[in-house]
């Protein structure tokens, strides 16, 4: 059995985890060596109870090891190790690195300069349009975009990353053979192409509520610094930033409108010393990374991308005409949503008249509308 293969073996038992590994290779000096030693030379180890003696002696009849190795194979997974030359030098640096990643892609030396983007599941437009201008912006300076993989802001970060040209590299709270969410598969693709996959865990893996701290450590520890878009003051990206901080990462915080609950973390962060973003400059500073894109400053990169409107151009003014009732809407309109109620408030519009106008500024590109009849402006 080689060293690699004794990895894997020991991170399909459940609950061995990164630091009993530890206190385990610091009692018997490799990996092959803790799997044949015996029940009684393993429960002195410390954190290694009767159970877990058993389980370890006894893992051959405890896990398919060949199967997950099939698997494997089939996924065109590679796995890194403690001891590979290319497991990421800043992962190392953790309190309780993984002993063992699966990786779908490549990861690079040069992915190093890594910015973690991380934020709310449940978003709002301003902050999923302030996570693709920035990932953008940054990724096109030549920092990896790391982040995991989660409906709203994460998704957002790895699109802009891949729109950008540049790397981004997703972490996540499941196996890599069972995507979560499902509606990212063809997005995890594009992203092993320029990037790559990461997990801990065995590919066929369901997440659970204590995989996705996992994860989220994983992608702090990546990072050279975790931009925070938008979150609660009680959620997962609190606790990335956290990991962050405990681990001596720079966390940057985007702020919000005031009375928004998906901004109240954010504006924690900042009133306990996270730098306040107003640009990708403010995070290209701070890292001392300079802009290293292609024909372009980086206050010349489009704001807006994508879906929402490719023909954009440079002007902030629209370029098609536009009738009065159109025009007194367009101006009433801002990157907020706005629901047509309040529209109408600041138009004295009637109803049905401003619904029609609304209609027409979205068949012409100028706006979107949001669930719940919301409407933004996209220019």
């Amino acid at each position: 059995m080689t060293s690699r293969e004794a990895y894997l073996a020991l991170n399909l038992l459940p609950k061995i985890g990164p630091i009993r590994v530890r206190r385990l290779m610091e009692q018997f000096g490799d990996p092959v060596a803790i799997l044949k030693a015996s029940p009684k030379s393993l429960v002195r180890v410390s954190g290694i109870g009767d159970d877990m003696a058993s389980q370890i002696a006894n893992w051959e009849d405890r896990i398919d090891l060949p199967e997950e190795q099939r698997r494997i194979a089939e996924h065109e997974i590679d796995l890194l190790t403690l001891e590979d030359d290319a497991y990421p030098s800043r992962l190392r640096t953790l309190h309780d690195p993984p002993f063992l990643l699966y990786v779908k892609g490549t990861i690079r030396p040069g992915d190093d300069a890594a910015i973690g983007v991380v934020g709310s599941r449940r978003t709002t437009h301003y902050g999923k349009e302030q996570a693709r201008k920035l990932s953008f912006q940054l990724a096109r300076a030549g920092l990896c975009v790391v982040s995991g993989l989660a409906r709203g802001i994460d998704t957002a970060a790895h699109e802009a990353a891949l729109a950008a040209g540049g790397r981004t590299l997703a972490v996540l709270g499941s196996g890599i053979g069972h995507l979560y969410p499902p509606e990212n598969a063809e997005l995890s693709e594009r992203i092993s192409r320029a990037g790559a996959l990461i997990s801990e865990f065995p590919v066929l893996y369901v997440p659970d509520k204590q995989s996705f701290p996992l994860r989220n450590r994983i992608v702090a520890g990546l990072s050279k610094g975790l931009l925070v878009v938008e979150a609660p003051a009680r959620s997962g990206s609190m606790i990335t930033a956290n990991q962050a901080l405990e681990n001596g990462r720079t966390v940057f915080a985007v702020p919000g409108p005031i009375d928004r609950p998906t901004s109240e973390g954010c504006h924690r962060l900042i009133q306990q010393g996270a730098n306040l973003v107003t640009s990708a400059n403010d995070i290209l500073d701070e890292m001392n990374q300079s802009w290293s894109g292609q024909g372009a400053g980086i206050n010349d990169l489009p704001l807006d991308f994508g879906e929402n409107n490719p023909d954009k151009s440079d002007s902030q003014e629209p370029t098609v005409a536009l009738g009065e009732t159109e025009t007194l809407l367009f101006d009433a309109l801002s990157e907020t949503e706005q629901s047509l109620d309040q529209l109408v408030e600041l138009t004295g519009l009637p109803i049905g008249k401003a619904s029609a106008a609304l209609l027409e500024l979205e068949l012409k590109r100028l706006i979107r509308q949001l669930p719940g009849k919301y409407f933004v402006k996209l220019i």
